[in-house]
């Protein structure tokens, strides 16, 4: 999935459409896939819209789509930072 051409965008989705569709991704993680995800949020958009919010969600690694097409939610700094913080689990350079 690639962010889509600004020519090609006809309308810009605002930002607390943006939050719902995060919203909902995270509530139901790994439940839809991208058409019945759109057909299931709670406000309807144009399925443009949708789709430049999905192309920004997967850009920004907020959202992974699985080998089936079912969208899933991936963000989590809050758990990065905890294992970040052992002591344990270090990164290991490839050389």
């Amino acid at each position: 999935m690639e962010l889509m051409k600004d020519k090609d965008i006809l309308r810009y989705p605002r930002l607390d459409t943006v939050l719902m569709v995060e919203e909902f991704i995270r509530e139901h993680s790994g439940e839809f896939r991208r058409k019945e995800l759109w057909e299931s949020l709670p406000k309807k958009m144009m399925y443009q819209t949708f789709q430049v919010i999905l192309a920004y969600l997967y850009e920004s690694n907020k959202m992974s789509i699985d080998a089936e097409g079912k969208i899933g939610w991936i963000w989590d700094p809050e758990g990065v930072e905890k294992y970040l913080k052992k002591k344990h689990l270090f990164w290991r350079s490839g050389k």
